[in-house]
């Protein structure tokens, strides 16, 4: 008995009849991260899947290690890498249909060339050239979010929007462990489930939010259980498993569109590069638990699940290889590229409609830039 029910304060009574009754047994993940690769189950997989998964996978990895020099030559102001989490990026992109739309964070570059996007336009945030560097609409990407997990409420909203219209869309919004202690993560979690929006939430754990492990964020059991209190259904994968990533996205999206609501499933993986270009690993985990990590290397693991199927040999992963290599090196040859920049495009695609005040702002600078360039004019004229 409570100290309030000795007191007399309290009386508990069976829920009023407005209040669900719900079980929440089928909500719970499993003990362990379900897995494919190394399994039985991956005999039944499809092989063209686990190709297109394996080519994508190698890509992937191709495009981090080339984004990341960039940094080191100035041509990338920053870059997250996802290396380590190739996986959960493609089997994002690959589990969606055409018509759905995808909700990344800003480490989540690979499901967006995955998706579609140009590889270059991908980068051009991170460069400081653009708001986004992409049309949302020619893929139906939203932009890439820096500011943790609010995409996800914006994901859940258009997923909600869509089935008002009758429209058959289902929303995949990404997100970091760091990004679940964030209130957007509850609010648009609890909205989808009240809700019952089409909206599959992939919760990426790789175990750091930069330099804070998960253990002092959460006390929970793992990131799917949360699900259970907004009455959602909870999955847990083995992120470096690409075809089982694959799968539990794939049965969350179909779950989704046939109007059984939102899925939150949690993907265990590990981030092998720092945080960020301007992150210091090193302070805060040992070169051991990385080298861990990379035993359980996506890329590997369904590598020799092809070659031990008879699925891929020397020449398939030689072709993998020099495809990644051309898309390498038409990136490197576009981002070396000084962009021409234009001041005027600061008050573009800010409003549908651009506002008086835009209006005037606009007005102001050209006139400041046209005074600029007349004076610079008149000094090369004195000068000759």
């Amino acid at each position: 008995m409570t100290v309030l029910e000795q007191r007399g304060a309290y009386r508990p009574s069976p829920p009023p009849a407005w209040q669900p009754r719900m079980d929440p047994a089928p909500l719970l993940p499993d003990a362990e991260p379900y897995r494919v690769l190394g399994t039985e189950a991956a005999g039944k997989a499809d092989p063209g899947l686990l190709r297109r998964l394996y080519a994508q996978l190698v890509r992937g990895r191709r495009y981090n290690t080339q984004a990341t020099a960039l940094t080191k030559q100035g041509r990338l102001a920053v870059y997250p890498s996802s290396t380590g989490q190739e996986a959960c990026e493609v089997a994002a992109a690959l589990a969606l249909e055409e018509r759905d739309w995808l909700f990344p964070s800003y480490r989540d570059t690979l499901a967006v060339v995955a998706r579609g996007v140009d590889p270059a336009e991908a980068l051009t945030l991170l460069r400081g050239d653009w708001h986004s560097g992409y049309d949302p609409y020619a893929h139906r990407v939203a932009p890439l979010s820096t500011p943790l997990a609010t995409q996800l409420p914006h994901a859940v909203g258009l997923a909600h929007a869509a089935r008002l219209k009758g429209d058959d869309v289902v929303t995949l919004a990404m997100v970091g462990d760091g990004g679940t202690s964030e209130g957007d993560f509850h609010e648009a979690l609890n909205f989808a489930a009240v809700w019952q929006a089409p909206v599959v939430f992939l919760v990426q754990n790789n175990g750091f939010a930069i330099s804070v492990p998960l253990a002092k964020q959460t006390a929970a059991p793992s990131l799917a259980h949360k699900a259970v209190g907004y009455g959602m259904p909870g999955r847990l994968v083995d992120g470096n498993d690409a075809v089982a990533v694959h799968e539990v996205l794939s049965d969350a999206v179909r779950h989704a569109r046939a109007g059984g609501g939102p899925t939150l499933v949690e993907a265990v993986t590990y981030r092998i590069d720092a945080h960020t270009n301007a992150d210091d690993a090193t302070r805060y985990r040992e070169d051991a638990e990385v080298a861990a990590w990379r035993a359980h290397d996506p890329v590997q693991l369904l590598e020799r699940e092809l070659t031990t199927r008879g699925l891929l040999d020397e020449a398939g992963i030689e072709a993998a290889r020099q495809d990644a290599e051309t898309m390498a090196a038409e990136l490197r040859d576009r981002m070396n590229q000084d962009p021409e920049l234009d001041p005027m495009d600061l008050f573009d695609h800010v409003y549908a409609e651009t506002t008086a005040q835009l209006r005037e702002q606009r007005a102001l600078l050209r006139a400041e830039l046209e005074a600029e360039q007349e004076q610079h004019g008149e000094q090369e004229g004195g000068a000759r």
